[in-house]
């Protein structure tokens, strides 16, 4: 049954996407398994769409930088965090496919992770930071809230990290990352249509909403941990 579902919902999938899926070519990159079943995140977050953003979606970035690195062994060895950082020195001819998918792969694979059932509550150090830099969980939720509504057609907004742990909200278009800068992400929400329209349809709003729900508070902690350790890669 997940199958025919997942077959049938590819007719939505943009047929570039569809054909880098169905070629397939193997290289330094691969898709990171879910670390929960699709369904996990019910009812905030539904099941087709979960098997559709991380088994088509994502699967397509992860396929489309494997293509562009596949005659380039010197960026092929470079791990993703350091390959965006460094997008400037690519060959011309590759820049915008691995900004674009390499970014995809990037963001979505910080996503699944930051994600998970239960939910949660900031606690220590990631609370305090919180407490610091927005004045409280709430605050913070209006104001990324607010700014993922503010982002014009696809893509992202963030929370990023530096090395001495202070907090920012930023947005980026596309598949772009302040990876790309340098930056580090504390967390993030994908504010792609095809990361809610079956189950929110043009209510961004009531999606980012709900999205709360799913964060995975002990693993953005140990993320924020990492961060201020400088091991935080994606």
């Amino acid at each position: 049954m997940q199958r025919r579902m997942v077959l049938a919902g590819l007719a939505t999938i943009p047929v570039f996407a569809r054909q880098v899926w169905a070629q397939a070519p193997a290289g330094p990159h691969s898709l990171p398994p879910l670390p929960y079943p699709t369904n996990a995140l019910e009812p905030h977050i539904d099941t087709r769409t979960m098997e559709l953003h991380h088994g088509a979606h994502h699967r397509a970035y992860v396929n489309g930088l494997n293509a562009a690195l596949k005659d380039h062994g010197e960026a092929a060895k470079l791990p993703l965090h350091e390959l965006l950082a460094r997008l400037s020195e690519l060959p011309e001819g590759i820049r915008t496919a691995v900004r674009n998918n390499g970014g995809g792969h990037a963001n979505h694979t910080m996503f699944w992770q930051v994600m998970g059932p239960g939910g949660g509550q900031p606690t220590g150090a990631l609370k305090e930071a919180i407490e610091r830099d927005f004045g409280g969980l709430e605050k913070l939720q209006e104001q990324f809230n607010a700014a993922g509504l503010r982002v014009f057609g696809s893509g992202w907004v963030f929370v990023t990290v530096d090395s001495a742990g202070k907090l920012a909200i930023v947005t980026r278009p596309n598949q772009d990352t302040p990876l790309m800068e340098g930056g580090r992400v504390l967390f993030g929400n994908d504010v792609w249509e095809h990361a809610y329209y079956l189950l929110y349809q043009n209510r961004r709003g009531d999606y980012l909403k709900a999205w709360w729900n799913v964060v995975n508070w002990a693993e953005v902690g140990k993320r924020y941990d990492a961060a201020r350790a400088g091991t935080l890669a994606i």
